[in-house]
C-alpha cells in the first residue's frame, strides 16, 4: 500500500476550539491550568513528580493478571504487565468508554498514540521503562453515543433496552449488527476475517466491556497495549478516601469550581462538578448520588441511605461507587505510574479544569497531549484531489470557499473578448474613417456593416461566459462529492467513520499504517493520501 503523508497545523483545520489552540501554543493565560509542557524536558519532570509518590503496583499487576487470565496470552502483554511492578516503570494512558466495534476511528488513533510514544520514550530515556495502557471508561451509560457506528454513511443501532453502564451490558442483539455489516463488508479482501473477530468477541462473551476487551487485545497486543477495565472492586478501594471526602465534605466540587471561575474568565468550560461527583452503580442502576437532608438518594430509584449506611455500603462494596468525569481522572492516576494522558480537544479541556484537585489530594498531574488526528484518502479521492490542484490545507476550506478559490484563479476576464471587439471597433473606425473621405454617404453602410460583424462576436462571448458558468457548476457538484466523502455529516472524518471498512479493505495493514504514521509530541494534522 502506498501512502503518502503530509501535516497540517491545527489550528489550519478550523475544527479546534480556541483553548485548544492556545494550549498547542503555549498561550499564557492557560499555563497556570497544567503542570508539563509537551516537551522532552515535560516529560523528564512528569517523570520526577511521579517518582515521589506511591503507585499500589503490586496491586494493579494482580488484578491484570486476573483480568487477562481470560484471553491468549501474548508475550509482549505479559512483558509490560510485570514491568508495571518496577518502579522505574511508567505507564502512557488514553482513555476512552466501550463503544460497540470502537465507535469512531479517532477511538484507534489514540491508541496508537499512546504506544508510539512508548516507544520514544524507551529509544530515549533506556534507563526507564514505559507502557502503553488503555483505560476503558465502561461505567459510562451513555447508550445512545456509545450503542451506534457510521458504516457508509448509514448510522447502524444497537436496538437495546437495557440500562445502566453500557460496559455491564449483555450482547444480546449485537448478532443483528454484526450481520448487518456482514453483508457490506464480506465482500472485501479481509471482511470475512472481520466479522469472524467480531462474532468471537461480542457473540462469545457475556458483556460489552469484555467484549471490548477482547477486541483491542486482538488488534493491539502485538505493540504491548495493556488494557485495564477499571470497573474493579479491589481498585476502587484505593480511592475510598477520596470518595467519602466527596460524599462528606464536597470538597471535590469546591476545589474544581474554584478553577473553574479563573479558567471561564478566558475559555468555555467543558465540564461542571456536582455536590456529589459519583454514581451509584449496581445491577442496571447508574444514577447520581444526592444529599437530601441528612442523608442521601439515588436519583430516579427509591434507594436512600443514611451518612452511616452509604459509608457501610462504600467500604463493603466500592464497586457499586462510580466516578464521574471530575474524578474519573483522578482514579486513573492514582492508580496508574502515569505520567503521560493523551485525550482528544474536550478530554484536553476538561483536564484543564483538574490540576488544583490533583495537588488537593498529592497525586501527580499528567503531561496532557492532545490525541493525534488524521484524515485517511483513498486512492480515488486523491485522484480527484490532485485534478482539483487542491493543497493539504485547502481540504479544510469550506465548499464555498473551495469554489471562490476556483473562480479567482481565473484571470480576470480571460474569458470575455473585450480586447477582440475593441480591436475590431478600432478596424471599423479606421474603414469608416477611408469611407467618409470618399463618401460622407457610406458611414452608415460601414456602420451597418459594424454592426453585423459584432454581434457574431458578442454572441460568442455569452456562450463562452455560459460554458464557463457550467464548468463551475460542474466542479462545484465535484467539490460537494469529495467535502462529504472526506468530511461525512460537515465533520471530521476521524469523529464519523468507523476503523471497520478500512479494516475490511486492508487487514491489519490499516492499523500498522497508522501506527507507522502516529506522530508523538509533534502535534500535527497527519494526512494520509493513497498514492
Amino acid at each position: 500500500m502506498n501512502v503518502n503523508s503530509t501535516t497540517v497545523a491545527y489550528p489550519q483545520t478550523g475544527y479546534f476550539s480556541k483553548l485548544i489552540v492556545d494550549y498547542l501554543n503555549n498561550a499564557e493565560a492557560l499555563q497556570p491550568f497544567y503542570q508539563h509542557k509537551v516537551s522532552a524536558e515535560g516529560i523528564r519532570n512528569a517523570i520526577e513528580a511521579r517518582q515521589k509518590v506511591e503507585t499500589p503496583r503490586p496491586l494493579l499487576v494482580q488484578e491484570l493478571e486476573k483480568q487477562y487470565a481470560g484471553v491468549p496470552a501474548v508475550q509482549a502483554v505479559q512483558d509490560n504487565i510485570q514491568l508495571l511492578l518496577q518502579p522505574n516503570t511508567y505507564t502512557i494512558t488514553t482513555a476512552h468508554q466501550p463503544a460497540i466495534f470502537t465507535g469512531n476511528l479517532y477511538f484507534v488513533y489514540k491508541i496508537l498514540h499512546v504506544i508510539k510514544l512508548a516507544e520514544r520514550f524507551k529509544q530515549e530515556m533506556p534507563d526507564s521503562h514505559f507502557v502503553p495502557v488503555f483505560w476503558m471508561g465502561s461505567e459510562d451509560a451513555d447508550l445512545d453515543e456509545l450503542g451506534a457506528v457510521y458504516l457508509a454513511g448509514e448510522k447502524i443501532t444497537w436496538n437495546t433496552k437495557q440500562k445502566g453502564a453500557v460496559g455491564r451490558m449483555n450482547t444480546k442483539g449485537l448478532d443483528l449488527l454484526i450481520h448487518r455489516i456482514e453483508g457490506e463488508l464480506s465482500i472485501q479482501p479481509y471482511g470475512k476475517e472481520l466479522v469472524a473477530l467480531l462474532k468471537t468477541c461480542y457473540l462469545e462473551s457475556t458483556d460489552v466491556q469484555t467484549a471490548t476487551f477482547k477486541l483491542l487485545h486482538t488488534l493491539f497486543a502485538a505493540y504491548g497495549l495493556v488494557v485495564i477495565m477499571p470497573d474493579n472492586a479491589n481498585l476502587k478501594k484505593v480511592m475510598q478516601p477520596v470518595f467519602e471526602n466527596d460524599l462528606f465534605q464536597h470538597q471535590p466540587a469546591v476545589t474544581v469550581n474554584r478553577t473553574i471561575t479563573q479558567l471561564s474568565s478566558h475559555y468555555k468550560v467543558q465540564a461542571n462538578p456536582r455536590e456529589i461527583n459519583l454514581f451509584y452503580l449496581k445491577d442496571d442502576i447508574r444514577e447520581l448520588i444526592e444529599a437530601k437532608g441528612e442523608g442521601y438518594e439515588v436519583r430516579n430509584t427509591n434507594i436512600t441511605f443514611t451518612r452511616e449506611e452509604i459509608q457501610a455500603e462504600l467500604a463493603a462494596h466500592p464497586e457499586r461507587f462510580s466516578p464521574n468525569v471530575i474524578l474519573r481522572g483522578l482514579y486513573q492516576e492514582t492508580i496508574l505510574p502515569n505520567i503521560v494522558f493523551v485525550g482528544g480537544g474536550g478530554e484536553t479541556a476538561y483536564w484543564l479544569e483538574l490540576k488544583a484537585l490533583f495537588e488537593q489530594y498529592s497525586v501527580p498531574f499528567p503531561m496532557l497531549i492532545l490525541r493525534n488526528s488524521f484524515l485517511v484518502i483513498e486512492k480515488k479521492w486523491q485522484e480527484k484531489i490532485d485534478k482539483m490542484g487542491w493543497s493539504a490545507a485547502d481540504l479544510f476550506q469550506s465548499e464555498q470557499q473551495l469554489l471562490n478559490q476556483l473562480v479567482s484563479s481565473h484571470k480576470n476576464g480571460e474569458l470575455k473578448l473585450q480586447q477582440e471587439l475593441e480591436a475590431a471597433n478600432k478596424l471599423y473606425q479606421l474603414v469608416k474613417d477611408k469611407a467618409i473621405a470618399v463618401d460622407k454617404s457610406l458611414q452608415q453602410h460601414v456602420e451597418a456593416l459594424q454592426v453585423r460583424a459584432l454581434k457574431p462576436l458578442q454572441e460568442l462571448e455569452k456562450k463562452l461566459l455560459r460554458a464557463e458558468k457550467r464548468k463551475y457548476e460542474s466542479e462545484q457538484r465535484q467539490i460537494h462529492v469529495i467535502k462529504t466523502a472526506l468530511f461525512p455529516r460537515n465533520g471530521l472524518q476521524e469523529r464519523v467513520d468507523n476503523f471497520m471498512p478500512y479494516y475490511a479493505q486492508w487487514g491489519p495493514a490499516f492499523i500498522d499504517l497508522i501506527y507507522q504514521h502516529s506522530l508523538t509530541l509533534e502535534q500535527e494534522f497527519v494526512i494520509l493520501s493513497e498514492g
